[in-house]
């Protein structure tokens, strides 16, 4: 997954105000952002969803074999190998050219959520080929055996690494969110794993799938929420723009979907395949507002310097804060805002020069 970052101009509010003198405006870094923003496209979010659908099906299927229902566990694995066989896909389209997802396997850097990732994604997607094919033609009895508890311990990493990869970043509002995005990445897969086996099982053996499906909806819905009170400021992005647009819609189908699943989804297979269509999106919805949010965050300066200046006054970091502008306004144009008014005053100053005779 390539995690380079490029530039997007001038993109802040012109309120961009937090951390600032009181005066200034922090609205961008010598006419840039502070940071820049990722070049990942629209596979990523999808590789979000798709790589937590296929860990957390790997878990319901393996769960669903130990107790018998055979019925659901083949459904699940089914779920586990499209999923995994896409994330690949997604990741090849992200980055260009296929040899460079190979290249992220030439070497195994245990401090590296990337380099992590892709063994992860790897061996799962072994152990999930195994797993399902002994699931529908009995075939590979043998390997099986260790590929179905290995593909269902896989799973639980391989739902949540995406989110130590994103917070490993500088983006302000990945970053801020360490320490609960992986709570959201966990609970939104074992949403869509759930969601997705309801939709396709018969109703009366999806019923531990429904179960699934409806707590972690609640899961979904209130860690999100609780992450993004718990990021305060820093966490306005989710509130406004794309980002806010997709984590409403995500909320409606999540919510909307629980109510259709509670309601019809135990005696009815439409419904339940409409339920299971609806939290399955939300699903996707919530992912994508994390990703817009990180965009949003990364092209407005006051997401960077602000939290900066505050740690720094709370003496919880080195530095130095100013109190008092040097400059009223920052001339980008001209250079440095901190030397701003020194090249003015030479520029005029050569301008009113007389020229030199040759």
């Amino acid at each position: 997954m390539n995690v380079t970052h490029h530039g997007m101009g001038d993109g802040a509010s012109a309120d961009s105000r937090a951390g600032a003198p009181a005066g200034t405006e922090i609205r961008t870094y010598h006419g840039q952002p502070v940071i820049k923003e990722p070049i990942w496209t629209w596979e990523i979010p999808c590789y979000f969803f798709t790589g937590g659908l296929a860990g957390a099906s790997a878990g319901l299927a393996y769960m669903s074999s130990l107790r018998g229902n055979d019925v659901l566990a083949r459904r699940a694995w089914a779920t586990a190998l499209a999923s995994v066989a896409v994330s690949p896909a997604l990741l090849t389209s992200d980055l260009g050219r296929p040899r460079r997802v190979m290249n992220m396997l030439r070497m195994f850097k245990v401090t590296s959520p990337m380099s992590v990732g892709s063994w992860l994604l790897s061996a799962s997607g072994a152990s999930t080929a195994i797993a399902a094919a002994h699931a529908w033609t009995g075939s590979f009895a043998g390997a099986a055996r260790v590929a179905r508890p290995a593909a269902a311990l896989l799973g639980l990493p391989l739902s949540t690494y995406t989110a130590a990869l994103v917070t490993n970043t500088a983006v302000p509002v990945w970053h801020g969110s360490r320490r609960l995005l992986p709570f959201v990445f966990a609970s939104g897969a074992a949403l869509s794993a759930g969601a997705a086996a309801v939709a396709v099982t018969p109703v009366r053996h999806a019923r531990a799938a429904r179960r699934l499906a409806l707590v972690s909806a609640a899961l979904e819905l209130g860690c999100k929420e609780l992450m993004e009170r718990r990021l305060g400021d820093l966490g306005e992005p989710y509130k406004h723009a794309a980002s806010f647009k997709f984590g409403r819609l995500g909320q409606a189908l999540i919510a909307g979907g629980a109510g259709v699943l509670y309601g019809r989804g135990g005696r009815s297979r439409a419904a339940a395949a409409v339920a299971g269509a609806m939290l399955c999106a939300g699903a996707l919805s919530a992912r994508w507002s994390v990703f817009e949010a990180g965009f949003q965050s990364a092209a407005d300066p006051k997401y960077v310097v602000g939290p900066q200046r505050d740690a720094i006054r709370r003496g919880e970091r080195r530095g130095a804060s100013r109190t008092e502008p040097h400059i009223s306004a920052p001339q980008p144009a001209v250079g440095s805002p901190a030397t701003a008014p020194a090249v003015v005053d030479e520029q005029r100053e050569a301008a009113a020069r007389p020229a030199t005779p040759r």
